[in-house]
């Protein structure tokens, strides 16, 4: 009686996700495997997913192609089980690649209009194939290159069309003198990094400052719920949270991402460092999973680290409102009548409208603003560096 075969699936990839793009595979077929070996890379609009093997087998079939979109639940590959002690195989070594000889025939010149053509098909093939008008219309010349976009880049495309074309966004801005927040940082952060393990920056002062004007403002930290989107009659719905779970934007090669730091009202400043370091590391090494990134009630966004001045953040969606920050500048600021030259940060918080108004949304900002520009309050109440 022959072993049973052993079917992979697309495993669940998080909140509202329904399907992935088979990436690549990473064994072939009659490749034999060991349990948790690599079998094939699946990516989302948001992460990229390993998918390995329950046991050591035999990959006898591959059930859907590099680039195609699988949903979940759909099956991916069915595997033969290894005999009764049988082992799968080391790795052999790679032969070197010889290096290639001259051809007998001398070089002969290729037209460039032939090197344009087989150009043409390759890219016919990543993209699927162009209907005739589509290339008497836009003919590729040889200045120019196409690509597919990715679903990451799609998904933010259209996340924040859609957070456009359904909210009614409006921004409100503030500066804060950034002075304190510097000089505490200064002092306490060669002792901080020693005792934790982990960077100071100023992170984690602004998701102190964010938590707690969230406390203040409880309707910048709600959601609206929205049955019929399209009837303005539809009943309503607004959610108060009463969790405290941070997106911090994280900038990667494919786009950015937002991991949410859960629970940040419980955090400490080194565990806010810490956890913002270790989804960040994911971030970059495609490494997070869809819990990681789901469920945040607020978000917080710098682009300072680019060097931009001032920007109206769009909203991440189901959320209401977003906090950008900054590059920090020195500038001339009226301290006790004198004209003093200090370190100064712009703050925009975008909101949706419809469910925030705009007493709320100054208030919360301007309390952010307090609190960074006074940090030892925050030591006040307790959360010591």
């Amino acid at each position: 009686m022959s072993a049973k075969k052993i079917t992979v699936s697309v495993p669940p990839l998080g909140e509202s996700i329904s399907n992935a793009t088979l990436a690549r595979w990473l064994k072939n077929e009659g490749d034999t495997v060991a349990a948790d070996d690599l079998l094939a890379e699946l990516e989302t609009d948001k992460i990229t997913l390993e998918v390995t093997a329950p046991s050591a087998s035999v990959l006898q079939k591959q059930h859907a192609k590099e680039g195609a979109t699988v949903d979940v639940g759909a099956l991916l590959a069915t595997l033969e089980p290894l005999k009764e002690g049988a082992t799968p195989p080391k790795e052999k070594p790679k032969a070197p690649v010889a290096e290639a000889k001259p051809a007998g025939k001398p070089f002969e010149a290729v037209p460039a209009s032939s090197l344009r053509a087989p150009k043409e098909a390759l890219l016919d093939q990543l993209l699927g194939e162009k209907t005739p008008a589509a290339k008497a219309s836009a003919p590729l010349s040889e200045e120019e290159e196409r690509k597919p976009m990715s679903r990451l880049r799609m998904k933010i495309a259209q996340q924040l069309k859609a957070a456009q074309n359904t909210a009614a966004i409006l921004t409100t801005f503030n500066e804060v003198d950034m002075t304190q927040v510097m000089a505490l940082r200064k002092q306490h952060k060669t002792s901080f990094e020693a005792t934790h393990g982990a960077k100071l920056g100023f992170m984690s002062f602004f998701v102190k400052a964010v938590v707690s004007g969230l406390k203040r403002f409880p309707i910048i930290n709600a959601q609206l719920l929205d049955h019929a989107p399209d009837d303005p009659t539809a009943g309503k719905e607004v959610v108060f949270k009463n969790y405290y779970h941070i997106g911090v934007a994280v900038g990667t090669e494919k786009g950015l991402v937002v991991p949410t730091l859960r629970h940040a009202q419980q955090l400490s400043f080194a565990g806010i460092e810490k956890g913002i370091a270790d989804l960040a590391a994911k971030a970059r090494t495609q490494k997070l999973v869809p819990k990681d990134l789901a469920d945040g009630t607020f978000t917080i966004t710098n682009g300072g680290v680019y060097g931009s001045l001032l920007s109206t953040p769009l909203l991440n969606p189901p959320q209401s409102a977003i906090l950008g920050l900054h590059a920090i500048q020195q500038r001339p600021v009226v301290v006790d009548g004198a004209i003093l030259a200090r370190p100064v940060m712009n703050l925009a918080l975008s909101y949706d409208h419809r469910l925030i108004d705009g007493k709320d949304a100054v208030g919360f900002l301007k309390h952010v603003k307090e609190v960074i520009a006074m940090p030892a309050s925050l030591l006040l109440e307790g959360d010591a560096l």
